[in-house]
């Protein structure tokens, strides 16, 4: 009798042991336990740690609550601007509802898969080319708003949505790039345009002063001398400033004019124009100076010789 009751404890315990490691579960942090009776859906989500279900009654779905990294493939489309490129683009997205997961969609990762590729392809033909290479936040957040719509009532929430490359083709880059060097080149053209005006300006202000004070050209002219004499060169090439020119030559009539006042006196005002206009004075013999030698008449040349007539040939008589 006791055998069996032995027996029946142990058989018991096994079925009790059996019944637990059936029933038990273990939901980790990250997780969510969805539990269907017979097929219909239990109210109540499972939270992370340990639970029991009822054996081959209940069945127990775990959802995971990460955030989910997925990268959209490339989708080939026409801009706004009818220009081809090919976008690819990566999405964030989390489950907040463990039941409608796995209730509302079949796969809630193929599905936002496929709502990202067409709602990517969407974006680029409503864009222009500028807009997908320089303004790319708005872009986002406008991919995100398309993806989100749906995917709420699957549960899932849209956290980011990025779009990662841009590819052109070959022929658009090219002339990309000639637009930049153009673009960069007239920028250079400007900017060299104003450096000559600025330096202009700069000189004809230094030639009002030196047109001042012309002592201040020769301190020029000095000045570029030393410098081009501190290299080691053999041969110096002095330049002349036309300035100088024009200074002496308004020096020489002055120093005229002062002559020909001091052999006067110098109490007489002498008008320059006069001056120019009086002939030079001529220099006559005087009769009572009889040292001096006369003039001498120039020789007469001698009369060209005559032309002498050639001698003409003699005549020969005709043979008989």
């Amino acid at each position: 009798m006791v055998e069996e009751l032995v027996t029946a404890g142990v058989v018991a315990a096994s079925g009790c042991v059996a019944y637990v490691l059936a029933a038990a579960r273990v939901v980790k942090q990250y997780e969510r336990g969805v539990v269907f009776r017979l097929g219909r859906l239990r109210n109540d989500v499972r939270g992370p740690g340990f639970t029991m279900i009822v054996p081959f009654v209940d069945r127990l779905r775990k959802v995971n609550l990460q955030i989910v990294t997925m990268p959209v493939p490339a989708q080939d489309g026409i801009t706004r601007d009818n220009v081809t490129v090919r976008v690819d683009a990566v999405i964030y997205f989390k489950v907040v509802d463990a039941a409608d997961a796995v209730v509302q969609v079949e796969d809630y990762r193929f599905a936002v898969s496929q709502m990202a590729q067409t709602s990517l392809r969407s974006i680029i033909g409503k864009s222009d080319l500028d807009d997908l290479l320089s303004n790319r936040e708005k872009l986002n957040q406008g991919l995100e708003l398309m993806i989100d719509s749906p995917a709420i009532g699957w549960g899932v929430q849209i956290d980011r949505v990025e779009i990662k490359d841009v590819s052109l083709p070959e022929a658009m880059k090219r002339s990309m790039a000639r637009q930049a060097e153009a673009d960069r080149e007239r920028r250079a053209r400007v900017i060299n345009a104003d450096a000559e005006l600025q330096a202009s300006k700069k000189l004809a202000e230094a030639a009002g002063v030196m047109a001042e004070q012309p002592a201040a050209l020769q301190l020029r002219l000095l000045q570029t001398v030393v410098a081009v004499a501190a290299e080691k060169n053999s041969t110096l090439v002095l330049p002349f400033p036309v300035e100088l020119l024009r200074f002496l030559e308004r020096a020489a009539p002055q120093s005229g004019e002062q002559q020909v006042a001091g052999s006067q006196g110098g109490s007489e005002a002498v008008d320059p124009q006069a001056v120019e206009s009086r002939p030079p004075p001529q220099v006559e013999s005087s009769p009572a100076q009889p040292s001096q030698a006369p003039e001498r008449e120039p020789a007469q040349a001698p009369p060209p010789p005559q032309a002498v007539p050639p001698l003409a040939p003699p005549s020969v008589p005709p043979a008989a």
